[in-house]
């Protein structure tokens, strides 16, 4: 069954307009607006929690027709604003399909526009950097939608909307041998089954999280998820990592890249448009080997702010040559901001798992590649 068309805008803080066709939610929307280069995976992109109150530009020009499915969600309660993309299916065409992209999306509050132009948004975007957006009802003008977009901010509450309430537990998993303590940011879900599938018990815990808390739970590693938004805006969090420092061995991923190199002293700053795609080449600086890798962040590590923290630099980006990787001298703490569980994306990085164990286990997972 075709879906009727409702003409809708998308409204920049310049006032540009973009008119276009809506599905999903029909709901006013006021946005960040950013871009994946991502060729498939909707299906993850729109249930990563990282995206929170983001609109995102899909490049990929033909967005829905596989449908969505029961098993790729990335957390159970997708919270991503909006998708803008060029040609919508309605009709998908999927044995795994359970149900449309755009009932999905109606599902969860979130927005969509069809049949606009992506390439000239994504180059607005890459000219001028991300910025405030608005889904509207056709009838709105420009002048109307850019006022409403000047009289409003982005929040600064993303994290604890999408962190986990309460204390929970992974499913079991056959011969157990690590337990983990993962700090709940935005985790995505295919993080979890990562660890799983290594013999890792996971427990989930809440952004605001106590160190106290976490060394009751005897955890063998603590693991510092993705997550949305600015990594100031979790104070809480940089303390209680700061406070963790040398008490078992640490791995962050994207916002707890960020994370732990601000709990040693180093600072952030927001990129001019991120990094969102399947398709960012980074270089391990240890090996010289290049790693195409999965990314979604707004914040970079500042190169010139981890003299005199005891961090390193194991991974650059070789786009921009911006921080992708850190490891402490002294402790057993590292990260990455990409995505080692690559959903969806490429496999190069899942080695990065097995060296968090590798840490667990008491042993040097970068000895081979210092000696090399």
């Amino acid at each position: 069954m075709k879906q009727d068309l409702v003409k809708r805008k998308l409204i920049l803080e310049d006032g540009s307009v973009y008119p276009g066709y809506g599905f999903g939610s029909l709901r006013e929307k006021k946005l960040e607006l950013v871009f994946n280069t991502s060729m498939v995976g909707y299906q993850e992109i729109l249930s990563d929690p990282s995206y929170t109150d983001q609109a995102v530009v899909m490049t990929y020009p033909l967005i829905g027709n596989y449908g969505i499915n029961a098993d790729d969600f990335e957390t159970k309660i997708p919270t991503t604003g909006a998708l803008i993309v060029r040609s919508y299916t309605e009709e998908p065409s999927n044995f795994r399909s359970r149900e449309t992209l755009s009932a999905c999306m109606e599902t969860y509050d979130i927005a969509g526009i069809s049949n606009v132009d992506t390439r000239e948004i994504t180059r607005r975007i890459r000219d001028h950097g991300s910025c405030k957006a608005l889904l509207a009802d056709a009838s709105m003008s420009s002048e109307e939608g850019a006022a409403i977009l000047r009289n409003w901010d982005y929040a600064h509450d993303q994290v604890s909307r999408v962190s986990t309430k309460e204390i929970r537990v992974s499913e079991s998993i056959p011969e157990e041998k690590w337990h983990v303590a993962a700090i709940d940011c935005g985790m995505k879900e295919n993080i979890v089954r990562s660890l799983n599938a290594l013999g890792c018990r996971v427990t989930i815990l809440p952004y605001n999280v106590s160190a106290d808390t976490i060394r009751d739970l005897k955890p063998d590693g603590i693991f510092l998820s993705n997550g949305p938004g600015d990594p100031t805006d979790v104070p809480e969090t940089i303390e209680t990592v700061r406070t963790l420092h040398g008490f078992c061995p640490i791995f962050g991923i994207c916002l707890g890249h960020q994370i732990l190199a601000l709990s040693y002293g180093a600072k952030t700053y927001k990129l001019k448009f991120g990094h969102r795609g399947g398709n960012h080449p980074v270089k391990n600086l240890l090996t010289d080997k290049i790693e195409i890798t999965s990314q979604n962040h707004s914040y970079a590590v500042a190169l010139d702010s981890l003299a005199g923290t005891g961090l390193t630099v194991t991974h650059e980006n070789l786009l921009d040559h911006t921080v992708e990787g850190i490891c402490h001298k002294n402790d057993a703490a590292f990260s990455v901001q990409y995505h080692p569980e690559s959903a969806p994306g490429p496999q190069d990085s899942k080695y990065l798992f097995s060296r968090f164990v590798q840490c667990m286990k008491g042993e040097d997972p970068y000895a081979e590649e210092r000696r090399s």
